[in-house]
């Protein structure tokens, strides 16, 4: 049987304020389209509206920068606040180059700038990625399960760059109501042979496909649904997808 899945941006999500309830603007969004959420359906949200709603945006005056931050600065051109808060969400600096500061954050996540964003926040502004991505998207699942009484998983996606890749792709920082991995050691492939190290990240593949919709440029549509997916309902989240220590090469 050929599986149909559907990807549908959802338009009219208006700025997002701290405080607010991201489950009910999210189906009062869906409601003005003349849809419904339905059993299974997977709701990917941008990280930067949760981030609003959470209160993660601050001012860069905020950041008065240290001795480390004044001298990468230097080094990299950029804004030395800017910088500040990029250190104090690492754990480590990975690499650096030019202006690239690539950096482990508190949550295991290696990206550039340890998520922290200048983008659609305003001049002068600054977001930080959620404390809890996966908690975050706990809390969205239940509101939009509790007001429509429907079954769903939640996917919170983060444009991410690749080692030895170029171009960016949307990635899941935080997830609930799935299983991020299919895990596919044990079963045989087309002419019999065990499989013993195929895993797939399905959590990741379905935040890049919903990127199709929701784009980059701007937060117009910084919710997707993604429809027909048969997926594993599970209480793991994004954080299963990091790479432990002790099995990355490249440490």
């Amino acid at each position: 049987m050929v599986q149909k899945i559907e990807i549908i941006g959802v338009s009219g999500i208006p700025l997002i304020r701290p405080g607010d309830n991201l489950g009910e603007i999210i189906i009062e969004a869906v409601n003005r389209m003349g849809l419904t959420i339905e059993d299974h359906d997977i709701v990917l949200v941008t990280q930067i509206i949760v981030s609003k709603a959470e209160g993660r945006v601050y001012s860069l005056s905020e950041f008065i920068p240290s001795q480390d931050a004044l001298n990468i600065a230097a080094t990299t051109g950029k804004d030395p606040r800017h910088v500040e808060a990029i250190l104090r969400e690492a754990v480590r600096i990975v690499r650096m180059r030019g202006e690239v500061i690539i950096t482990e954050t508190r949550h295991g996540f290696i990206c550039a700038n340890s998520g922290v964003d200048l983008s659609n926040v305003g001049e002068g502004m600054v977001a930080l990625l959620p404390i809890d991505p996966d908690k975050s998207a706990e809390i969205i699942r239940k509101e939009i399960e509790a007001l429509t009484g429907k079954h769903v998983a939640v996917i919170i996606t983060d444009s991410h760059g690749r080692p030895f890749r170029r171009g960016a792709i949307n990635v899941a920082v935080g997830c609930s109501g799935i299983e991020p991995i299919w895990d596919r050691r044990g079963e045989k492939d087309l002419y019999g042979r065990i499989l013993r190290s195929k895993q797939i990240c399905i959590a990741d593949e379905l935040a890049s496909a919903a990127e199709l919709v929701m784009g980059q440029a701007d937060e117009g549509v910084p919710v997707a649904i993604i429809r027909g997916y048969r997926y594993k309902a599970s209480e793991d989240g994004a954080r299963r997808i990091i790479r432990p220590a002790d099995e990355d090469l490249f440490r």
